[in-house]
Formats: C-alpha cells, structure tokens, sequence
C-alpha cells in the first residue's frame, strides 16, 4: 500500500468514525428531548416517557435534518392542546445538543 493509500484510508477512517459520533449524539439529543416533552409537557410518567423518547429518536430516522422530529412533536403537542412555538422547541434542541455532545464526549 502506498503512502497515499494510507492516507486515504485514514481519512475515511476518521470520516466513519465522525459519522458514528455524530449519529450517538443526535440520538441522545432526541432522546433527552422526548424526555422532556414527555414528562414537562406530555404528563406522561414511567415507562412512557421511555417509549415516547424512543419514537422521537426513531422519527429523525426519516429524513435529514430536525424537520422529521419537529413535525412528530408539533403533532403530538396540538393532540394534547399544548401550545409551544417553533422557536421554543428548536431552543430546547439546541440545548439537549450541547448537552448530549457533553455526554457522549466523557463516554469515550
């Protein structure tokens, strides 16, 4: 292998690795956010709350970017007559981001 096999190698090495650090932190950052929609906003409790964070998680699966996410949430929100404006909801996702990189950082 040449030099600059190897060096493309670890470039896609680093690139994989950025890519799976990233995935953990979005999914944490969605499972810190359902967790409180659904405990502050929701009124749900116990192994609710659980179940709820995981479909947060699993809607960002279907498409990039938050909208996926935002759009569930919207959904869920106006079904138990919660008012809580785009701003609001993309403020706290922000938040959980930094909280999740925190995380998944002192994890590793």
């Amino acid at each position: 292998m040449t030099t600059f096999d190897n060096r493309e190698k670890a470039f896609e090495d680093k690139f994989a690795h950025d890519e799976g650090i990233d995935f953990k932190v979005r999914a944490r950052r969605n499972r810190l956010f359902g967790e409180w929609l659904a405990t502050e906003l929701l009124g749900l409790s116990g192994d609710a709350v659980g179940e709820y964070a995981g479909s947060v998680v699993t809607a960002d699966l279907e498409e990039e970017g938050d909208d996926d996410v935002l759009r569930k949430v919207h959904a869920d929100l106006e079904a138990k007559n919660v008012d809580l404006s785009d701003h609001r909801l993309e403020k706290r996702l922000e938040e959980f981001m930094a909280v999740a990189r925190e995380q998944i950082a002192s994890e590793a």
